[in-house]
């Protein structure tokens, strides 16, 4: 089994980061069923302004408000406006890999959702995987190339 990339909120924005609340982070549940994250599921997230990771768990807050608050413990780790990944995941056998088509949210600075993608792999007749990230329109994206100075 392999632990594997299940859905992401991309670059969702902090809305508040409650200390004296208990630790979680709550998600508009619009955000969370679009992605296939659940409640009371262990997320990781991770703080693009500070680098910080962490590990927890999800509560849904109010439909609708677009929020994006860290609780308790993780409030020490992303201030409001920061920007986050927040990533859940499922073990899998490697021959399932090219059914999972994780589902990607990417967001304006109010959290509206501005992408929908899905992120795909395929397996070629040599046994070599394939990587492609999909639109909601099924467009191909391009992938960052490495860069090399040679």
């Amino acid at each position: 089994m392999r632990k594997l990339v299940a859905g992401k909120l991309h670059g969702i924005f902090v809305t508040e980061a409650n200390l004296n609340y208990h630790g979680s982070i709550t998600l508009d549940p619009d955000h969370c069923e679009e992605a296939g994250i659940l409640p009371m599921e262990f997320v990781e997230i991770w703080n693009k302004n500070s680098g910080a990771r962490i590990s927890t768990y999800v509560i849904l807050g109010e439909r609708g408000l677009r929020c994006c608050i860290l609780n308790g413990a993780a409030a020490r780790t992303c201030q409001p406006g920061d920007q986050i990944i927040v990533c859940n995941s499922i073990y899998l056998g490697e021959a399932e890999l090219t059914s999972l088509k994780p589902r990607i949210l990417t967001f304006d600075e109010n959290n509206n959702v501005r992408d929908r993608l899905s992120y795909s792999v395929a397996q070629e007749q040599n046994g070599r995987y394939q990587f492609s990230i999909r639109d909601e329109n099924s467009n191909l994206l391009p992938i960052p190339a490495l860069v090399s100075d040679r």
